[in-house]
């Protein structure tokens, strides 16, 4: 799992370099601690990461850049056991529940449907039929 987590933040990293621009530079990095692991990355254009890890694989990290429109970045994500999970104002949020899907739901709740139990005299009605 840590792998994969690994490669997804590394193409997240390549994702948000501008193509065309190698001459971009490290100017921090650091990998340390023996119980899990912290790694602070800055590079030359503003892009920086930050995550830290503990030994059950859960991770917690950071990551922020300004997109070619000029709008600053910023996700923040946990991954643990539930799966990766970002949040940043960036990410598409879903719609409001209209008014009247959120009425019939609470409707739903309130009236739950009960199967009828056939009678004895229903059952002779089917009989004779």
């Amino acid at each position: 799992m840590f792998k994969i987590l690994m490669i997804c933040a590394i193409v997240g990293l390549a994702a948000a370099f501008p193509e065309g621009t190698p001459d971009e530079v490290i100017l921090r990095s650091e990998d340390v601690r023996p119980d899990g692991f912290e790694s602070k990355l800055e590079l030359t254009n503003g892009i920086n990461e930050r995550r830290s890890g503990d030994e059950h694989g859960n991770i917690r990290g950071s990551f922020n850049y300004t997109s070619p429109e000029g709008e600053h970045v910023l996700i923040t994500y946990v991954a643990d056991e539930n799966g990766y999970q970002p949040s940043g104002a960036v990410l598409p949020t879903p719609p409001p529940i209209p008014v009247e899907i959120q009425r019939a739901l609470e409707w739903i709740a309130l009236h739950p449907y009960v199967e009828k139990e056939e009678t004895e005299t229903e059952a002779e009605e089917e009989k004779e039929e």
